[in-house]
């Protein structure tokens, strides 16, 4: 498939928190996003390395040079630079499938995907059911909302010594203020929307204590998600 960008599309440029950190918020991203839905539904989705709590599979090379051609600027303007090319990562349809009793600590509580600010994460919503968006948090004893190789230590040590228990994490996917972090921005989860952000801002998805995994991408909580990084 061909995607092709949406006439109306409209793009929000806002901050988050105290620190600022960029924020893009972009609604009507692509005409035909249904069709991603079925390319999505025909596609194999496996189990990813690493902590994403549920499947993935690859989206068409269409799809990145769509978004690396047409939101150019935009992308180059959250990274805080004037020119330079753009690549993928990673971009891949996802699925939430993990029910929230199997979740392992660190996914019960706000991540970062790495520690550089000039790495971008997008998440391109797929799904019209009440499912959630994604949520912005700062870690209440250190005060950070962004996670960098100067934070790094002091971040992850805190976490060590609050112990990660059950009674301070909640009972399943973050959603809201906890004992150990705050909430201090959130996008709701609209059919054609992406947002895009720094990859080492903390955030997670905003899962409701009554989802229930759906592994269907044309009925389950489908998104792209993806990383976009200046090449070299």
């Amino acid at each position: 498939m061909k995607p092709d960008l949406h006439r109306q599309l409209r793009i929000q440029r806002l901050t988050i928190g105290a620190e600022q950190a960029p924020l893009l918020v972009i609604d009507n991203l692509v005409a035909n996003a249904d069709e991603l839905v079925e390319d999505a539904a025909a596609s194999a989705f496996t189990e990813p390395v690493g902590f994403y709590p549920g499947i993935r599979a690859r989206t068409p090379l269409s799809y990145q040079q769509l978004v690396i051609t047409a939101l150019k600027d935009a992308l180059l303007g959250i990274l805080g630079v004037q020119s330079g090319s753009l690549r993928f990562s990673m971009c891949h349809y996802s699925l939430i499938t993990t029910p929230a009793h199997e979740l392992a600590a660190p996914q019960r509580i706000p991540h970062v995907d790495s520690l550089s600010k000039h790495g971008l994460a997008s998440i391109h919503y797929l799904f019209r059911r009440n499912f959630g968006g994604t949520a912005f948090y700062r870690h209440r004893k250190t005060g950070f909302e962004t996670i960098d190789e100067s934070r790094n230590a002091t971040y992850f040590g805190s976490l060590r010594n609050e112990n990660l228990r059950p009674e301070m994490l909640g009972p399943g996917y973050i959603n809201g203020d906890t004992d150990l972090f705050e909430q201090i921005a959130k996008q709701d989860g609209v059919f054609n929307r992406m947002l895009v952000y720094r990859r080492n801002s903390l955030h997670s998805g905003c899962i409701g204590a009554d989802f229930v995994p759906d592994p269907n991408p044309r009925t389950g909580r489908l998104s792209i998600n993806s990383f976009i990084d200046l090449s070299p």
